[in-house]
């Protein structure tokens, strides 16, 4: 296996216009990580690790933090956010990996995926066991599964648009005018969620500086009142976020 330079690992592992991609990339991949991956992948290709094992790396890593968010403290949050990090680190070098050995493939497209789908929900459960206070069914545990619902439920209605397309024999990339709500006071709304970006409450690295704050919050007051309100909120955001976004589906013409 040859041993490429950081260089060459970030030119040939991300593409031109990578860090444009709004709806794919996250906002910290543009800000810093994607700065700090190549490093990472170059890493990797020099083993000769290929992209899935480092897909089920950043898999581990994201249900792992859920895991520790669930025993509750102020160490714990801090171990969760630096494993999301980790998490999102192995998200970015994944796919720069699969592209400078040219080894991507549908597989690692789907597992990709599916690691955000684990990490989201393992995060949820987590922080309502969190606010829950102890390892006991409860209604705060209930209210963290419920989040993760609407979290999963949110992603399958993101995914199922190119699922329905496939079966009705539609090709799988959609017009940036397709986006929008075909009603003009649907579409104002969509912009409007859009600025404020509430659903990113329920999303792994927002959820976990979130909850990293709760905990500071947690500490000084002694009780678990900010995580508890956390908690709530990821409910509310997740229940209007998966009718909302449903909605804006059928309003578009995505489906068309």
């Amino acid at each position: 296996m040859s041993k490429p330079s950081v260089a060459e690992v970030r030119a040939g592992g991300q593409p031109e216009g990578i860090k444009e991609r709004v709806n794919e990339e996250h906002w910290a991949g543009r800000l810093y990580m994607r700065d700090i991956s190549p490093y990472l992948s170059a890493l990797f290709i020099r083993l000769g690790v290929p992209p899935n094992p480092i897909t089920y790396l950043m898999m581990a890593f994201g249900v792992l933090a859920g895991v520790v968010v669930a025993f509750g403290g102020l160490w714990p949050a801090i171990a969760a956010f630096l494993m999301v990090q980790i998490y999102l680190l192995l998200d970015c070098s994944d796919g720069e990996v699969a592209r400078y050995t040219g080894r991507t493939s549908v597989a690692g497209i789907y597992l990709d995926r599916i690691g955000h789908y684990l990490a989201e929900v393992a995060l949820l459960i987590g922080l309502g066991v969190r606010a829950q206070g102890e390892f006991a069914a409860g209604g705060w545990v209930v209210a963290g599964m419920a989040a993760a619902l609407g979290a999963a439920l949110i992603k399958a209605e993101t995914d199922n648009v190119v699922v329905a397309r496939a079966k009705a024999g539609l090709p799988e990339k959609i017009a940036d005018s397709a986006m929008a709500p075909r009603s003009a006071g649907l579409s104002l709304a969509r912009k409007a969620a859009s600025a404020l970006r509430f659903h990113r409450v329920i999303q792994a690295v927002e959820l976990s500086i979130l909850v990293l704050a709760a905990a500071v919050v947690d500490a000084v007051r002694g009780d678990l009142a900010a995580t508890q309100v956390l908690t709530a909120v990821c409910v509310a955001v997740a229940a209007l976020q998966t009718v909302l976004h449903l909605v804006s589906v059928l309003a578009s013409r995505r489906l068309h």
